[in-house]
């Protein structure tokens, strides 16, 4: 496995974890606000991760913040920047940013809020069931809202 391949593997990983964070999340939960950031709040700065992933891939390094939209939208949003990320990683264009510094930068900070969501789902009182990752069905490519049953859940 390249270490292109690598990073599109965790891609979807954000994919997979993030989408069971907001999976059967009630409305309400967007607007949670017992522990700082909304999950809405949480949720807009993950797309723009994967916004800023997509730009330093192409040689653009600037940032930009978004304001959250409602949540049906801002969850089609998540997960259009993550398949955007993923289409450029898998072109067979130059990434212009250390695939590395990717990884550390909006990728790790990406896995950090979706741990965050899971978290606060709990404290919000709907929280989700725990799950066997490593027997999880991730596969590169697959970072869209519809992914895979999971194959190991537990309470």
């Amino acid at each position: 496995m390249s270490d292109r391949d690598l990073l599109r593997h965790t891609v979807a990983t954000v994919a997979y974890r993030g989408g069971k964070t907001i999976r059967d999340a009630p409305p309400e939960f967007a607007d949670f606000a017992g522990a700082g950031k909304t999950p809405a709040q949480i949720l807009a700065h993950i797309g723009d991760l994967f916004e800023w992933a997509s730009r330093m891939a192409q040689g653009d390094q600037s940032w930009r913040d978004s304001q959250a939209l409602a949540w049906d939208g801002q969850k089609q949003r998540v997960f259009a920047t993550l398949a955007a990320f993923d289409a450029y990683l898998a072109s067979e264009e130059p990434i212009h940013a250390p695939l590395e510094k990717l990884f550390q930068g909006p990728v790790a900070d990406a896995l950090t809020h979706v741990g965050q969501l899971a978290m606060l789902r709990r404290l919000a009182g709907c929280p989700m069931k725990g799950e066997n990752y490593f027997a999880a069905p991730i596969e590169a490519g697959r970072v869209g809202s519809e992914q895979a049953k999971a194959a190991n859940e537990f309470d």
